[in-house]
């Protein structure tokens, strides 16, 4: 192939059989391209007397100081699209960046635009934090997009083997179990799950998961009939405990595998004739502000989203810096209100 003009990248990547992107990580040194395929594309850069454009380069190579947190939209009824729980972490993150000297870009992304594309490979920012991504499996492949293009990145969700990326999140097997342990310990027996306990919501279900196994150990089991996906929104969390209710199953507790969820099942529930915790007890996971306020108080899994902030961005440098990195469990606890504490035995 003869070229005509100025050698560039696509060149190089078109008589290696590589991407573009994989050229730019291979003549930038970075560790995600194999010792072979560097040297290969190396040697062509030789041949066709390639020269780096430095000033492009240093987009890459020296640090903006700024760091870019994606954050998806949730459905909300305040039209803040939000999710609450995310309110106190954006504060820490912001601390955290002012503290290693960063700039915060934020910016609002829809889970269907090509934001992996337009950030990944765009000079923006060092790195990426992701916020609020949802159903797991639809977002996984533009995680693996952002790897090939190694943009630095960390997100806030479940831990999982083989992921794409590094992620930040709490351990919601043992929150789970702690609801399981404290409803068997107050004598219910029906526990009711309100969540998508699929691998699309892998959070939801390690909190089931870890809920069943604090319930075997108590000779009790998840009857697979008291579970109803919901997302984590008030609207999901009615309609969930609607359907709960028209199944006609007896139950005396609800796991909602949120708050959000749980402040909407309270409500159905309510509207139903049923008293909290009298009837049902409910405990919810996250614990946002308005789990305080709701009544009765709901009990709710607490997780650290002030220590969260500060590793999402302490870990994200790291990886700007190319120091070794890792995802990271944080522990959680549960906090008893009123919506289980008068719970009887069933």
């Amino acid at each position: 192939m003869t070229i005509k003009g100025k050698p560039t990248s696509l060149d190089i990547a078109h008589r290696a059989g590589v991407s573009q992107p994989t050229v730019s990580r291979a003549l930038r040194g970075h560790p995600s391209v194999n010792p072979e395929t560097r040297d290969r594309i190396l040697a062509i850069a030789r041949e066709l007397n390639y020269k780096v454009d430095k000033n492009a380069s240093n987009l890459r190579r020296q640090q903006s100081g700024t760091l870019a947190l994606l954050l998806f939209e949730d459905p909300t009824t305040d039209q803040s699209h939000i999710n609450p729980f995310f309110l106190p972490m954006l504060g820490s993150i912001t601390r955290a960046c002012a503290r290693h000297g960063q700039d915060l870009l934020i910016s609002f992304q829809q889970l269907s635009d090509d934001w992996h594309a337009d950030y990944g490979d765009s000079h923006k920012a060092d790195g990426l934090i992701l916020l609020g991504y949802g159903d797991y499996l639809a977002y996984q492949g533009k995680l693996r997009t952002l790897v090939e293009q190694g943009t630095q990145f960390v997100r806030w969700g479940a831990v999982l083997p083989d992921q794409p990326g590094i992620s930040i999140g709490c351990d919601n097997a043992n929150g789970g179990a702690l609801v399981g342990e404290h409803l068997a310990g107050i004598g219910c027996r029906r526990i009711a799950f309100l969540g998508d306990a699929s691998s699309r919501y892998p959070e939801f279900l390690d909190r089931y998961r870890g809920c069943e196994a604090a319930l075997s150990a108590h000779g009790l089991a998840m009857d697979p009939r008291l579970q109803v996906d919901a997302e984590s929104a008030e609207g999901s969390g009615h309609a969930a405990a609607t359907e709960l209710l028209r199944r006609g199953h007896p139950f005396d507790a609800v796991f909602a595998a949120s708050d959000l969820i749980a402040i909407g099942a309270m409500q159905a529930f309510s509207a139903a004739g049923l008293r909290i915790p009298d009837d049902v007890a409910v405990v919810g996971f996250d614990d946002i502000p308005a789990a305080r306020m709701t009544t009765p108080a709901l009990t709710t899994v607490v997780q650290d989203t002030l220590t969260a902030g500060e590793l999402l961005v302490d870990t994200l440098m790291h990886l700007v810096h190319g120091e070794p990195a890792e995802s990271l469990r944080l522990p959680t606890t549960l906090v008893v209100r009123d919506s289980t504490a008068k719970a009887r035995a069933g």
